[in-house]
């Protein structure tokens, strides 16, 4: 590897990982200022800073993944060209390199051609290093949905204990959520989703139609039951108290359910790295001199014969 080249590779190696996380970290910090800004502004003239039916599914994925910002599509259109022009440019330095050669020539020096299964790893380091690269962004935005997701399953059951016990101590729906956001962090995203459903109701948009956008933007199975059972005892005119009672009890049970199925595919999942990672491994430690002695043994057998 020439030097010109070394340096485009570190420099690469340090500038990658400096940007994305500046990225991550600016978008979180501008995050909540820039939703609570432009959401309030567009709620008080009952408009949204995105229509509905104008956004696209990469854009509900990044709403539903909390880049609520109007930018967020483009931002992260931007953002997966620059990783992928980073890619190729890695790509290019890692096939021009003698990093490649280097690594094929140490495998071949293992004996009994065991390094050779190994090949096909060394061939597609570049092709491993675009796509990294490449799929760096939508990684980000896939984790950063999944933790929202999960925080959002944490907080949902408290949640729904809180309403089934003010509602049945007499207060009404919105005097219960009321009462339940004060108690939460704002930072979390089932609080920040409810806090955008009251701003829809004092605005005046139907209670209906509010419940179902809120369905919408959190997009989450346990949500959207509660959700579906809010909007069912809405419109028979049943029991506020009863049926968060029910809902509460329902997602408790779902759960445990769910607990012991995660706890029952432990050993399923286990096997695979298992099998992957552990025992190669193993065999080799075993086995590996045993046969490097039988193939040396063989040789020596096989050259007494061609010399007699």
């Amino acid at each position: 590897m020439t030097l010109p080249q070394l340096a485009i590779l570190l420099l690469m190696l340090a500038v990658v990982p400096l940007a994305l996380w500046w990225m991550q970290w600016l978008w979180t910090l501008t995050q909540s200022q820039q939703r609570l800004a432009s959401n309030v502004q567009s709620y008080a003239l009952n408009a949204e800073p995105v229509p509905e039916a104008s956004r696209s599914r990469l854009g509900w994925w990044l709403f539903q993944s909390g880049y609520r910002s109007p930018n967020a599509t483009r931002w992260f259109l931007l953002a997966s060209l620059g990783c992928a022009l980073l890619a190729g440019v890695a790509a290019y330095a890692i096939s021009q390199s003698e990093v490649l050669p280097l690594l094929e020539s140490l495998l071949y020096e293992i004996p009994g051609a065991v390094g050779e299964v190994f090949l096909p790893i060394v061939w597609l380091m570049p092709y491993a290093a675009v796509l990294t690269l490449g799929a760096m962004p939508a990684a980000i935005v896939r984790a950063k949905r999944r933790k929202r997701v999960t925080q959002i399953e944490q907080d949902l059951p408290l949640a729904l204990d809180l309403l089934a016990t003010l509602a049945e101590a007499g207060l009404s729906f919105d005097a219960a959520l009321d009462r339940v956001l004060e108690n939460q962090r704002r930072e979390r995203p089932l609080s920040q989703d409810f806090r955008l459903f009251r701003l829809e109701i004092l605005t005046g948009r139907p209670r209906i139609e509010s419940l179902r956008r809120l369905n919408r933007h959190v997009n989450v199975p346990w949500f959207s039951i509660f959700i579906s059972a809010l909007i069912h005892a809405e419109q028979v005119g049943a029991g506020l108290a009863a049926t968060l009672r029910a809902q509460a009890d329902d997602l408790r049970s779902r759960r445990r359910e769910r607990a012991l199925a995660m706890a029952m595919a432990v050993p399923v999942k286990l096997l695979f790295p298992l099998i992957v990672c552990f025992l190669p491994g193993i065999m080799i430690a075993a086995l590996g001199p045993i046969l490097y002695q039988i193939v040396q043994a063989l040789e020596s057998v096989i050259g007494r014969g061609v010399g007699f």
